[in-house]
């Protein structure tokens, strides 16, 4: 492994919502956010209340946080100037669907027609790790080796329990309304790159979807760069949450890919269960059980999260992510999911509009009320 293992390059994209910071609602405001923006890597998203960053590719956790932190920085102040506030996670509470506009891009408009009240309720933000592999071939083979460890990546991101001013019963509200979509959903197994994209050129000709950008698959190889891309996560409000997640993803797919070339077979998990096991996580995120990838039982999220831990500490070790990622999992399982902490403060007395100045702290990055 080696110097290979710590070369592998890891980027981030991130949504986040636009509220107004009087009435802590979403707004349709992205147009006026990026007109104030003169940096790149920020662009629109489907909703109109929804902006999007982009990082660089970077070889270090270390760094990619740094990045992270300062496209944040960047996007708050100039939001902030126009008496906005960005919220970085999957849900924001308070919102009503009929306010928030399309994004005026025509493959968006076309879209929206489509797909009517589906498209018109995602009112959700992710969080998306990019990593490089080798080449397209070794990409698609690996999808199976990855698939049964998604949902715990999923329970640690979970920051989505209020919708549109209600409480959902989930940690993460924004991956029922994502699988409302027809190619979400675990990524399937392939004999080949060609048969996976014959099978994308397929749903294309089908007209269930409109081109090869809907496959929204919970991992997906990238349509034009030597990456898999990670998309199952709920947007996290806390940065180290997000490195936590994309330190886990790279060396997953590190392993996996040692795996394919050393010939071990594929686990043959069914995607009957795989699509339970990312219900469950949706449903419980860490306050919860998960099912277990290996025993494809019910079992504590920290009993999993652990497992998945040491099953990649000696990848982790090797890229120098270990203390990192170990004291950033040490943490979320302390202090519980996003989910979690918004329904706790709640149970404290705080009321919506509290939470939503709970996430937009957090995404700040303002430490003096962190608890």
């Amino acid at each position: 492994m080696g110097d290979s293992a710590r070369t592998v390059m890891i980027g981030v994209e991130e949504e986040f919502h636009i509220v107004d910071l009087h009435t802590r609602r979403l707004v349709p405001r992205v147009a006026d956010v990026l007109g104030g923006l003169s940096e790149k890597g920020f662009t629109t998203e489907f909703r109109a209340s929804i902006v999007e960053t982009n990082s660089e590719p970077h070889a270090e956790l270390a760094e990619l946080r740094e990045d992270l932190l300062g496209t944040r920085r960047s996007l708050v102040q100039t939001a902030g100037r126009l008496g906005l506030g960005i919220a970085a996670a999957g849900t924001v509470p308070i919102g009503c669907v009929d306010e928030i506009t399309t994004t005026p891009d025509p493959r968006y408009l076309a879209m929206a027609r489509q797909y009517r009240e589906l498209a018109e309720e995602q009112l959700i933000c992710g969080a998306q790790v990019h990593v490089d592999v080798a080449d397209r071939e070794l990409a698609v083979a690996i999808l199976p080796y990855l698939a049964p460890w998604l949902p715990v990546l999923l329970a640690l991101s979970a920051s989505s329990p209020y919708w549109l001013g209600r409480d959902t019963g989930y940690a993460s509200w924004r991956t029922l309304v994502w699988q409302r979509w027809p190619t979400t959903g675990p990524p399937g197994t392939y004999a080949s790159a060609a048969e996976y994209d014959a099978t994308v050129a397929a749903l294309v000709r089908s007209g269930v979807i409109g081109d090869a950008g809907m496959i929204y698959y919970d991992v997906r190889p990238s349509r034009h760069l030597p990456t898999l891309e990670l998309r199952v996560c709920d947007a996290c409000p806390a940065v180290d949450d997000v490195l936590l997640i994309a330190g886990l993803f790279r060396a997953l797919v590190v392993h996996s890919c040692g795996m394919v070339l050393g010939g071990a077979g594929a686990p043959a998990t069914r995607p009957e269960l795989l699509r339970a096991a990312t219900w469950r996580a949706a449903r419980s995120g860490l306050e919860g059980v998960l099912v277990d990838p290996i025993e494809l039982r019910a079992s504590p999220a920290a009993r999993v999260v652990s497992r998945l831990l040491e099953r990649l500490r000696p990848i982790l070790e090797e890229m120098g992510d270990w203390l990192m990622v170990r004291d950033a999992a040490v943490t979320a399982l302390a202090r519980g999911s996003w989910a979690g902490r918004q329904r706790a403060a709640v149970r404290r007395g705080a009321s919506l509009a509290d939470v939503v100045d709970m996430v937009l702290t957090e995404t700040r990055g303002d430490p003096r009320t962190r608890s």
